[in-house]
């Protein structure tokens, strides 16, 4: 199962319950059920276009029904038609956001309010929308290079079980009827494919729970606790997944304190949006800890998760009170150190699939041929 960051946000489909007779508007907009989430390309677009009304100078009642009219997602619009009758009945706009977390989500609404406070709010539209697409693009670009080997491994695993299963039992009989004994690699094969074919319904049984009972167990803390502590112990892949959510939490950390958010706060809404389980927690105890009157890189560096340099460059932006571009620079790197892991990884793992592949079936190939290349043998 793929990482929370990686999941696809935007799952809207048409509301069951949805009276015939609504006019075709309506209709539309009655796709958006509770509890679902916008997809961040749709809140980037969302975010931009807000930014540019408000920065044109016109007022932001004026904006929501705008973009609530003129909006492409049904859903979206929906939505944004009852946070404009909210702001309009007195609420803040922040208010009427958080009251929909599974939309826009606590680093969306903490930011908004930072506008709304600052009276910047155009600006802080414009830097939600820059950071949206920057996660989006390296999520799709992990994503990517996860699809492709998961891809071939799924086929060829499907590809050696239908050969053990259905084509060794028939060089099996032909070695029954030559005699003698087989050698140890064609045993250990011939092995393989008698137990798939007694227990091939088992197998499957054991495939189908397991791919029913994983995802629910991933979805609770526990598990999800577990799998990404041992995403981060991997050995390449571990340093690549740290990279990506270190970067991510200093992407997050930087625009909230540039956007006037106390460090307190940022850290809670940072530790929400962080994406791994374990490093939620270490952020959270991270919090703790400042809040007790200690540095930050040094409750940074006590957690054993971060990388060094991070807490180095903490360091220099706490002494000289640059924190948030600090936190954008070393942000920064990190995106790069992740395109730059990501290529490299993408170059080498078509020939690694392919060099596995040709050992796996190459083995299956030996093994049945060595029997009839021995008894040729003793017939020459």
């Amino acid at each position: 199962m793929l990482p929370r960051w990686l999941d696809d946000d935007e799952a809207l489909g048409p509301d069951p319950d949805a009276a015939e007779d609504e006019p075709r508007h309506d209709r539309q907009a009655a796709w958006w059920r509770p509890g679902r989430r916008v997809g961040p390309k749709t809140l980037a677009v969302f975010s931009r276009q807000f930014a540019v009304l408000l920065d044109a100078g016109l007022p932001l009642l004026q904006s929501l029904e705008i973009l609530s009219v003129e909006g492409q997602h049904p859903g979206l619009r929906r939505i944004l038609l009852d946070v404009r009758a909210e702001v309009e009945a007195g609420s803040s706009l922040a208010d009427a956001l958080r009251r929909r977390p599974r939309a826009f989500g606590n680093l969306y609404g903490n930011l908004v309010a930072a506008g709304e406070a600052s009276g910047a709010l155009h600006t802080v539209m414009d830097r939600l929308a820059t950071h949206i697409e920057k996660v989006a693009a390296l999520r799709n670009q992990v994503r990517s290079a996860l699809t492709y080997p998961a891809a071939i491994l799924t086929v060829a695993a499907a590809v050696v079980f239908l050969i053990l299963w259905k084509v060794i039992p028939v060089f099996q009989h032909l070695f029954d009827d030559m005699g003698g004994d087989l050698p140890l690699l064609t045993r250990i094969v011939v092995g393989t494919s008698e137990f798939i074919g007694a227990y091939v319904l088992v197998l499957v049984a054991l495939l189908a729970v397991a791919g029913f009972a994983v995802p629910r167990l991933l979805r609770t803390r526990q598990g999800r606790q577990s799998a990404d502590g041992l995403l981060l112990r991997l050995p390449v892949a571990g340093k690549l997944m740290l990279r990506i959510v270190t970067g991510r939490t200093c992407r997050t950390l930087s625009i909230l304190l540039s956007s006037g958010i106390p460090i307190l706060s940022a850290l809670s809404v940072a530790a929400d949006a962080a994406g791994n389980v374990v490093v939620e927690d270490a952020l959270r105890k991270v919090r703790r800890e400042v809040e007790q009157g200690r540095p930050i890189h040094e409750s940074l560096r006590q957690t054993k998760i971060f990388p060094a340099m991070l807490c180095q460059i903490v360091y220099v932006g706490e002494q000289t009170g640059t924190l948030s571009p600090m936190l954008t620079r070393i942000a920064d790197f990190y995106e790069e150190e992740v395109d730059n892991d990501v290529d490299a990884m993408m170059k080498l793992l078509e020939p690694a699939l392919i060099s596995i592949l040709g050992i796996v079936i190459g083995t299956i190939v030996i093994s049945m041929y060595l029997p009839m290349y021995s008894a040729l043998t003793q017939i020459g």
